[in-house]
């Protein structure tokens, strides 16, 4: 079930192609990826190197001796992961995809990172941006709705 989906980062300036095989996805619990991403895990989807295409190529830091990141250096969004050293995948963030709603989480990596609250969350309340008065209040004072 090969397809072909796009992604970038928040302001637009960062955008790829990328063909992927499946829908399966993993979260990364490891501290150098809660530390890149600012959440409790980074979650990703991991694609053949030669099956990204960058439209607008990222900027590149490397985040440790062994891994490098690709990341927009306008808005900051993180857009994945990749080792350095004879790498044949490279590791892009879920969130980073225009749809990521068919992406299916199939594993944790970086286990001994896990924060164990933040994975069930189902019976926290839940808010709307739409509905919630402090956000969507801001948004039409800006001339504009609120974004899904």
């Amino acid at each position: 079930m090969t397809k072909t989906l796009t992604g970038g980062c928040q302001c637009g300036r960062v955008r790829y192609t990328a063909t992927i095989e499946n829908d399966d996805a993993y979260l990364c619990h490891c501290r150098m990826c809660q530390r890149a991403t600012g959440g409790f895990a980074a979650s990703f989807v991991q694609v053949p190197s030669d099956a990204v295409t960058w439209d607008k190529a990222p900027d590149w830091y490397q985040s440790s001796p062994i891994a490098k990141r690709p990341f927009c250096s306008a808005c900051g969004t993180p857009l994945g992961f990749t080792f350095i050293e004879n790498y044949q995948n490279i590791d892009l963030t879920v969130g980073s995809f225009d749809d990521p709603s068919a992406f299916v989480p199939v594993l944790h990596s970086g286990a001994e990172g896990m924060h164990e609250a933040w994975l069930d969350t189902r019976d926290l309340e839940r808010y709307y941006s739409a509905t919630t008065e402090s956000v969507a209040g801001r948004w039409k004072a800006a001339g504009m709705e609120v974004p899904e």
